[in-house]
């Protein structure tokens, strides 16, 4: 995996960072059923934004609403000016909204190659440019291109998931479980390449189960147990506060 294309030029104007995003009062329900309670986070424009806590804790709901799959039930999302709640899933995603789901949502019965042309249906990018760009940031995927991807290993089904999210350079990127499932070696090195599209001015929220892996790359984290945040600051000051809570 390379990282030349997701370097950027020293000395971007901050006009071209993405808009940080806001979350304030936010409540989401399954039915009846309430799991979030509400949540409050701001994430800074340009960071990494690490939501750390156990099974159950709603951490993939909240990032479901913050990306606009899902519906709240109270508060607000927005990023920058734009209210999530009240704008289109599609518009969102044109407007440089994109999220990587757990379980990877790729199309496991077409071929890498098929996958990828897919990603060019929302319009405005070519198949050539998808595929030089995937493969110049994933070349086992040129490897793989014509193998089907439900057949491909864990992590390279991962770099397919994550194509698509680039091949739209998007402000603001979700990740959901990057890790799970996968070799440490594989995790280090998306982990890497998250580090790179930060630099680069990405706006970037990841849910992880994994302290150390996500703490290492994140610029701020918070602690969510039961559908509420518990504590959120610096990485440097979340580790313990989340062994405890994991513990607990």
């Amino acid at each position: 995996m390379t990282d030349q294309s997701t370097t950027t030029a020293p000395g971007a104007a901050p006009s071209q960072l993405p808009p940080s995003v806001s979350v304030r009062g936010l409540r989401a329900s399954y039915g009846r059923i309430e799991v979030l309670h509400g949540v409050d986070l701001e994430v800074p424009a340009g960071s990494v934004f690490a939501l750390l806590g156990p099974n159950g804790a709603g951490k993939s709901t909240l990032l479901k609403v913050m990306s606009g799959r899902m519906r709240a039930t109270a508060g607000d999302v927005m990023i920058g000016d734009t209210p999530v709640g009240k704008t289109p899933a599609e518009k969102l995603a044109r407007q440089g909204v994109c999220a990587v789901p757990e379980g990877r949502g790729i199309f496991p019965n077409l071929t890498v190659r098929e996958n990828l042309r897919i990603w060019t249906y929302r319009g405005g990018i070519s198949m050539k440019d998808v595929e030089e760009h995937t493969y110049e940031t994933f070349p086992v995927l040129k490897e793989r291109r014509r193998q089907l991807a439900g057949t491909m290993s864990g992590g390279e089904q991962q770099m397919l998931a994550i194509s698509r999210a680039l091949v739209t350079n998007p402000r603001v990127l979700y990740l959901d479980e990057l890790s799970m499932g996968l070799a440490p070696l594989i995790v280090a090195e998306l982990y890497e390449l998250v580090g790179t599209l930060s630099r680069r001015g990405m706006t970037i929220v990841l849910v992880e189960q994994f302290v150390t892996t996500a703490l290492a790359v994140a610029d701020h984290a918070a602690i969510m147990v039961h559908g509420r945040i518990e504590q959120q600051g610096a990485p440097a000051d979340m580790a313990e506060a989340a062994l405890s809570v994991y513990l607990a």
